[in-house]
């Protein structure tokens, strides 16, 4: 990888629809191909984009669940070699034990690299998936030190700090960000902890949300592409809607974590005060 290289960055806002795999196959395949054609080299998916998300129960869930063998991931792998591109999608994965987890794969030209597990489950997901316990991965690829995790995983700073001190450029979150009342001309929370967790990391982070009504469940369309220092570079589009979201990142400049002669983010912690250290290092 050119350290100086811009990396261009896509997040492909769409409308899955739960139960319908051959649609939303259909449909990541539109987006990721637009997404590749707008010069995009990563490609990031909202959760669950394989199944869709709102299911009626842990039965469903199984129904609609892959494998790492399923045609979702060989479609992705098929795209990423054929694309030259990385792509992190959501998708419903089977365990063993007619378990389901939450998950999101990594894909590029070389195949998966890897599958992370949703550990924060949110509300009736406590009720459906198995969560993850591993921690976020990073991944060296052809663009940049890569990281993924999902939706409400974002709301845990000590979890965006993992990747963060593993030496992460990019944070990728395929997320499912349902609506809820906020203050006229505020931004969305969500957006908001996005913008914090990337200024206090130093970290490029790229949240990939979905649109359109599911099961009587609306959603913020709140897609967005933050650079290191917590400003938005691309989103949340007024109106929402499928869209895709595309920034040009140079990852190189996350590595530098240092913010004034005497100040560096990572070197400045004391976690022996903050009774973490387990967690924290």
């Amino acid at each position: 990888m050119n350290a100086s290289r811009p990396v261009t960055v896509a997040c492909c806002q769409i409308a899955p629809r739960v139960g319908d795999l051959a649609h939303n196959r259909h449909l990541g395949e539109r987006a990721i191909r637009e997404a590749a054609l707008r010069g995009a080299q990563v490609v990031v998916l909202p959760e669950l984009a394989q199944s869709g998300y709102v299911f009626h129960d842990l039965a469903e869930a199984l129904a609609l669940s892959e494998t790492l063998e399923g045609p979702t991931l060989q479609l992705w792998q098929a795209l990423a070699r054929e694309l030259d591109i990385v792509i992190v999608g959501g998708f419903c994965e089977w365990l063993e034990g007619d378990r389901v987890a939450n998950s999101a794969a990594l894909v590029d030209a070389g195949g998966v690299r890897t599958v992370y597990r949703k550990a924060h489950l949110w509300d009736a997901e406590n009720t459906i998936f198995t969560a993850g316990t591993e921690a976020p991965p990073v991944v060296e690829t052809a663009f940049g030190r890569i990281a993924v995790m999902i939706c409400y995983d974002l709301e845990f700073p000590e979890w965006v700090r993992l990747p963060a001190l593993a030496g992460a450029e990019l944070l990728c979150a395929p997320v499912n960000w349902p609506w809820g009342p906020r203050p006229v001309q505020e931004r969305p929370a969500e957006v908001v902890r996005v913008q914090a967790n990337a200024s206090v990391n130093r970290l490029f982070i790229a949240a990939c949300d979905r649109h359109g009504n599911e099961r009587g469940v609306d959603w913020v369309q709140g897609s967005v592409i933050v650079d290191m220092d917590g400003y938005p570079l691309a989103g949340p589009e007024e109106g929402g809607g499928e869209q895709i979201v595309l920034a040009s990142l140079n990852l190189a400049e996350a590595r530098n974590k240092r913010i004034s002669r005497h100040n560096h983010l990572h070197q400045d912690r004391r976690p022996a005060l903050y009774g973490e250290e387990g967690l924290l290092g």
